[in-house]
């Protein structure tokens, strides 16, 4: 299977209407993303049943800065549209297949359990900062 190639116009569509997607962050001038390429290629054509995707962070610098991409390659997986890995780095093709099995083995009820885990503290932490302030100027 060939990559699809990710804009801000398809993004949303094309990761939240796919259950496993590898997003390859690259740029035509860099080193290491022309070794990684057929890396990810091959991996592609080996795993028919994931969405393998490459955004070309000179043509769509917002899609890098809202992932907060500062180097390239960055490999990221999000599974039903929770990213669930990203690295920075060209893998050799041991290390990516490994990568998709780790991935592929995580169970996503318990991974969407810690975000919403995660997601609760920050708001408890955001509340008792906003309550402790508010207190404080009352207390004034």
């Amino acid at each position: 299977m060939s990559t699809v190639e990710l804009t801000k116009d398809n993004f949303d569509e094309i990761v939240s209407g796919n259950d496993f997607v590898l997003i390859d962050f690259w740029a035509e001038w860099c080193g290491p993303c022309k070794q990684f390429g057929p890396v990810f290629e091959r991996s592609s054509e080996k795993h028919g049943d994931l969405l393998f995707a490459k955004v070309n962070t000179e043509k769509e610098p917002e899609l890098a800065a809202a992932f907060d991409i500062s180097s390239i390659p960055t490999l990221m997986i999000v599974r039903q549209n929770i990213a669930v890995f990203a690295q920075p780095g060209a893998l050799p093709e041991t290390a990516l297949e490994d990568v998709i099995g780790q991935a592929r083995g995580l169970d996503m009820d318990q991974v969407r359990a810690s975000v919403a885990e995660a997601q609760a503290q920050q708001g408890q932490q955001a509340q008792q900062g906003q309550g402790g302030a508010g207190e404080q100027a009352q207390g004034e």
